[in-house]
């Protein structure tokens, strides 16, 4: 799929999609837990529609509803299940733990580059505990047998979804005695652990931490709260806000918590730091087109947010150095390459790093073709460089965005005939 997008000028308001990350989070320990669960979501995406076919894989059943989804438990847990994880890193990293735990024999079917993206250390600790996983790389990932014991090691450096795994997994052991997992060295992106460890809480499992250890409680239970909401996505709004920024006119975003654990929220602050113009209110955020200036950003804990930053920053005054980035390079694609290639085709001056990116700003860039390089985040930011350009973009492969934010492409097209 192409789109072309004629020097766009949106405006106007939108509501913020919601958030994926915390939609996974839910569904799964809604699937896990004592009773039903209505789980308000007004929309969904390939990622959620893929945890929602693995968790009905495993025995539980997940309707549509108007406003969400009805979550009915796991009941009888199947011999054999096929899983298909579509390319969602965080359905199969996830999930992996889950079967291991319940004793499911599993074929888990993979899309795109997820073959490819690291599963080591967790597969190694998932094995000596006594699961048997198919060799690295294969696909559909074999997995059969069942984890014991109440003592877990992790590097947490490569992906907090690993240690997010774990904690879905370790309650249903029902241990005797606390389970433990010991974090060596610094976690990844920690407000994605922060997030499960609030999914975990909704669901009264409580979590403590110290000096490095997660201890979950001996018999622990996953018990409904009856009724939960997904916030919004800042993940999903950082492409508009960042529109806002650049664009001719004032984009307002509804539907966001400032007071989220998402750590994409940090896009704000990154915003005014260039000298964007924001207004908080109460649900909704405007940001305002102004003169923007280069910033130093170590985004370790956003690493999503870097491709459509990274645009906003090649149309700001002096130069943007982003550290901290290299696991951008085990996404979807890598997105440190791609956000350069496709930048660099625009006509911005970007360089690539080990870690990170070296933009500098200019006026305007020329325009001219793009390939999405099958990732939602990359075509998302070739729409926020559009903004910029005195020639139309054409975008190769638009339909990444159905990832993440299938309704991307109308929700722009909407925004553009509000004059």
């Amino acid at each position: 799929m192409q789109v072309t997008l004629h020097t766009p000028a949106p405006r106007g308001t939108l509501p913020s999609f919601p958030s994926k990350s915390e939609a996974h989070r839910y569904l799964i320990c809604a699937a896990l837990a004592d009773m039903p669960t209505h789980i308000v979501c007004a929309a969904s995406n390939d990622d959620i529609d893929a945890t929602i076919s693995c968790l009905c894989a495993m025995g539980a059943s997940i309707e549509r509803t108007q406003d969400g989804f009805d979550v009915t438990p796991i009941k009888n847990i199947p011999d054999t299940a096929t899983m298909d994880c579509g390319e969602s890193g965080s359905t199969l990293r996830f999930l992996l733990p889950v079967i291991c735990a319940l004793g499911t024999k599993a074929q888990l079917h993979l899309h795109g580059r997820l073959p490819a993206r690291p599963l080591s250390p967790l597969d190694t600790l998932l094995s000596e505990h006594g699961a048997t996983l198919s060799p690295k790389g294969s696909n559909p990932l074999e997995v059969s047998g069942k984890i014991s014991g109440n003592d877990f090691s992790i590097v947490g450096g490569i992906s907090s979804q690993f240690v997010s795994g774990l904690l879905f997994a370790l309650p249903l052991l029902d241990l005797d005695t606390p389970a433990t997992i010991r974090l060596i060295g610094k976690i990844e992106s920690r407000p994605y652990l922060d997030m499960t460890l609030s999914a975990l809480a909704a669901f009264g499992i409580a979590v403590r931490e110290q000096d490095g250890v997660l201890t979950i409680p001996a018999h622990a239970r996953f018990t409904s709260p009856g009724t939960l909401t997904v916030g919004g996505d800042w993940s999903g709004a950082a492409p508009w806000l960042c529109m806002g920024a650049v664009g001719k006119h004032p984009l307002t975003v509804t539907g966001l918590d400032t007071a989220s654990g998402q750590g994409d929220k940090a896009i704000l602050s990154v915003l005014s730091d260039m000298g964007a113009q924001i207004e908080v209110r109460e649900n909704a955020i405007t940001v305002t087109p102004a003169p923007l200036r280069g910033i130093a950003l170590n985004a370790a804990n956003i690493p999503d947010l870097v491709p459509v930053i990274a645009a906003t920053a090649a149309l700001a005054e002096g130069t943007t150095r982003i550290t901290g980035a290299a696991r951008l390079r085990i996404k979807e694609s890598d997105r440190l390459a791609t956000t350069t290639a496709v930048l660099t085709a625009l006509g911005a001056d970007v360089r690539e790093t080990d870690d990170g990116l070296v933009i500098v700003g200019k006026p305007a860039l020329s325009g001219g073709f793009v390939d999405a390089y099958g990732d939602h985040r990359i075509a998302m930011t070739a729409a926020v460089a559009a903004l910029g350009c005195q020639a139309p973009v054409t975008i190769e492969g638009a339909q990444a965005v159905a990832k993440s934010y299938p309704t991307f492409w109308e929700q722009l097209d909407l925004l553009c005939q509000t004059h």
